[in-house]
C-alpha cells in the first residue's frame, strides 16, 4: 500500500481521539464535529508536510489547537448577535425621558390620595392586591378598583394615549 494512503488510514483511526481532544474546546457536539472536521481537511491538505517518523496524533492535535486559536481571534474582531449589537450600542438616557420621569413622579404625587396609596403599595413596594386589602381594611375589588383608577389619572395625566392599556 502506498505510503500516502497508508497515512490517511492512520489519520482515519484517531478521529476518536480527535473528538475527544476536541471537547477541551468546545462543549457543543457541532462545534466539536465542526473543529475535527476543519482540522481533518487542513490535515488531509497538508499530508505531503508530514514527516515520516514523527507522532502524527500530535501532529493533528497541533492542527486542531492552531485551528481552533485562528477561529478564537476571528470571532473576537466580530459582533455576533443581536443582543450584542444592542449591548454596544445602549446609550444614557436622554434629557427626554429625564423629563418624561418627572412628569411620571408629578403625575403620580398629584393622584387622590386614596388611588395613590394603592398605587404606591402595589406597584412601588411590591405588595399583592390581597395585602393591600387588609392593610387599607377593604374589599380586594376595592383595592384592584383603585389601582385601575390610578392607571387611568396617570395616562390622562400623561397626554399618552393609552388609557386602553391602561385598564388591562
Amino acid at each position: 500500500m502506498d505510503s500516502a494512503v497508508q497515512l490517511q488510514h492512520e489519520v482515519v483511526a484517531l478521529i476518536p481521539a480527535l473528538r475527544r481532544f476536541a471537547r477541551r474546546f468546545h462543549r457543543n457536539e457541532n462545534d466539536v464535529d465542526d473543529l475535527v472536521q476543519e482540522t481533518l481537511t487542513r490535515a488531509l491538505a497538508s499530508i505531503h508536510l508530514f514527516k515520516p517518523g514523527t507522532q502524527l496524533k500530535s501532529w493533528l492535535f497541533t492542527i486542531m489547537r492552531n485551528s481552533f486559536l485562528s477561529q478564537y481571534q476571528r470571532n473576537k474582531r466580530f459582533v455576533f448577535g443581536l443582543d450584542d449589537i444592542i449591548e454596544k450600542s445602549r446609550v444614557a438616557p436622554s434629557q427626554e425621558w429625564i423629563i418624561r420621569g418627572k412628569e411620571l413622579q408629578t403625575a403620580f404625587r398629584d393622584l387622590p390620595d386614596n388611588l395613590h396609596e394603592a398605587m404606591k403599595m402595589v406597584f412601588l413596594d411590591g405588595e399583592n392586591y390581597e395585602d393591600v386589602a387588609r392593610k387599607c381594611n377593604c374589599a380586594l375589588g376595592t383595592v384592584k378598583s383603585r389601582v385601575s383608577r390610578g392607571r387611568m389619572h396617570l395616562a390622562k395625566a400623561l397626554g399618552d394615549g393609552v388609557s386602553n392599556a391602561a385598564s388591562i
